[in-house]
């Protein structure tokens, strides 16, 4: 392509709404531009990386047998109504009425989509399994759209729905889907690491996430320093510690004027932390949720809301919701007597002696509380990993990062089968629901993530493999007939290769080309000069040394390249 009929956009100066690189490179280079709030538009190069991208994903998705299928983006009311999903999903849903005033949103996720193809189209056990996927535009409303592609409000994404008979049929193409992000990943250059996940909004049992190391990203994973162990953080666990069992002591109520907090309390009674317990109050679905940790943790609100089978937004309680439940201000909530209607309490509170909490009086705390004796609920883990904790698996320690995910892979099961009545007649000649699995890739966050980990002060860095072109041919005086004749022959004997070339015939300083084809990241740079006299151009890779070469060696030097990433000629 001559750079002379393209439309490039560079830009030297860093726009003032960019927050993360590339976000900044990705509107410097011409990739995307600006629409509304968290709403782009793909310019040509922009939108060459991007279909790159697709590609790779739909090689490895076909390669696995998977089939490519597109649903509407605009999906009727009732589907979601069948899940029980369309009251449940919240602000983040785009929602609209036909001139008949009919409910229907822009597609979010499509398993209700999904589901109910599978229902009406698959009838027997034989036309099982199949696994179906889509590229497709998907539309939330973000709160807080940000990071340009990262968290915007149309994205491009990959998801593929899987239905089989059996339980033992979803784990064979859980970990089939689970290889092929392996590779997606890998081709796409990408260092994305596999962590274990909690399922969200889309439901079902396992589930894992890919996740590319940030110090951008919006997800904490906790990693093992000494084995594979990953999650993020709303699912990551940790061994619970415990203390030395003690005789337990007489329950003491102490006044703690002023003291609402832990590290106040701690302060007013010269105690540790770890002595105390902190007291938490919810709201979701109507009910009060109470929920106890150790004084120096966190509490894990995904896996609360897990525990109590949420199906809306979980809040915090408010000041008179507070006041009716426990009886006193804030800052003085305790475990003994709290009116909730449901009681958590963190297994780490089980295995305290004589801690100190709050007394259900403003003003007052108690001494010596016990659980079994003093007060009951369901125990288990919700609280929040920390960093230096140790590892469930092996019990090294464990460290946190931030990261950005990528792709999911979920186990939904029957969560949707079920709700939707998308049976299949059995061996036995018996209905039973399909056995689910859904697997998402974020198309435009991948493009963005790539940036992230491939630049650097001069611009983007693109593998080969998603490079919107692999090589730059500069002729370094557009006026020296020469120089554009060697110029147009490499960039053609480049082309009949199958290679993708940009021919810079621009009316341009050299310097001007050199560091457009650097920002937009292009793998490979050829440039013309004063030295064709003695058969030698300038050879670059975009994140290496200048050689000077043989202009009749420059097409093999250029075709080794593909060779070393493994990436065939077309």
């Amino acid at each position: 392509m001559k750079m002379s009929n393209m439309l490039i956009s560079t830009l030297r100066e860093v726009p003032a709404e960019a927050e993360i690189d590339s976000h900044k490179l990705m509107l410097r280079a011409g990739m995307i531009r600006k629409m509304a709030a968290g709403v782009y538009n793909y310019m040509p190069l922009g939108l060459r990386v991007l279909k790159k991208i697709e590609d790779i994903v739909r090689e490895e998705m076909n390669a696995t047998g998977a089939q490519e299928f597109l649903a509407s983006a605009m999906i009727p009311a009732e589907l979601w109504q069948e899940s029980g999903r369309w009251d449940a999903y919240g602000a983040e849903m785009f929602r609209l009425k036909d001139r008949g005033e009919r409910d229907f949103c822009l597609g979010p996720t499509h398993e209700e989509v999904f589901t109910d193809i599978a229902r009406n189209e698959i009838k027997s056990y034989k036309q099982l399994p199949l696994n179906l996927y889509q590229i497709q535009t998907k539309y939330r409303d973000e709160r807080r759209p940000r990071f340009g592609v990262m968290r915007s409000r149309e994205f491009v994404m990959k998801d593929a729905y899987s239905f089989d008979k059996d339980q033992q049929g979803l784990d064979f193409v859980y970990d089939k889907m689970h290889d092929a992000y392996v590779k997606i990943f890998n081709r796409c250059g990408l260092d994305a690491k596999c962590v274990a996940a909690d399922s969200g909004a889309i439901g079902g049992s396992n589930s894992a996430e890919f996740m590319v190391k940030s110090e951008v990203g919006e997800d904490d994973v906790v990693f093992c320093t000494e084995c594979d162990y990953a999650a993020n953080i709303e699912k990551a666990s940790s061994p619970a510690e415990k203390e030395e069992k003690q005789e337990l002591m007489e329950i003491e109520k102490i006044a703690t004027p002023n003291s609402r907090g832990i590290e106040e309390v701690s302060a007013f009674l010269n105690v540790s932390s770890i002595k105390t317990v902190k007291t938490l109050l919810y709201k979701v679905d109507e009910k009060i949720i109470a929920v106890f940790v150790r004084g120096d943790r966190e509490v894990n609100e995904v896996k609360v809301a897990n525990a109590v089978d949420a199906s809306g937004d979980m809040e915090m309680a408010s000041h008179e919701e507070y006041i009716n439940a426990a009886g006193c201000d804030i800052g003085f909530a305790g475990p003994v007597g709290i009116k909730a209607d449901i009681v958590l309490v963190d297994e780490e509170v089980k295995n305290m002696y004589n801690f100190i909490s709050g007394a259900n009086e403003t003003g007052y705390h108690l001494k010596n509380v016990n659980y079994g004796r003093d007060f009951e609920g369901i125990v288990g883990d919700f609280r929040k990993v920390v960093e230096g904790q140790k590892c469930p698996v092996c019990g090294g320690i464990v460290t946190i990062a931030r990261g950005t995910e990528v792709g999911h892979i979920f186990k939904l099961g029957t969560k949707y089968s079920e709700a939707m009545n998308a049976n299949f007649i059995d061996e036995d000649g018996k209905e039973k629901p399909f056995i689910m699995g859904c697997y998402g890739i974020g198309v435009t966050r991948t493009m963005a993530s790539i940036i992230e980990q491939h630049h650097d002060e001069n611009g983007i860095i693109w593998p080969l493999s998603v490079a919107p072109y692999h090589v730059s041919v500069i002729p370094v005086n557009i006026k020296d007939e020469e120089q554009v004749e060697v110029a147009k022959n490499i960039y053609e004997d480049l082309v009949n290769m199958g290679i993708e070339v940009l021919l810079d015939d621009r009316n341009e300083r050299a310097g001007v080309k050199f560091k457009d084809s650097e920002l937009m990241g292009i793998p490979m740079r050829v440039t013309v000069g004063k030295k064709i006299g003695d058969g030698e151009i300038e050879f670059k890779l975009r994140n290496g040394e200048m050689e000077v070469m043989k202009i009749k060696d420059v097409c093999n030097i250029i075709k080794t390249e593909f060779d070393k990433n493994n990436i065939k000629l077309k």
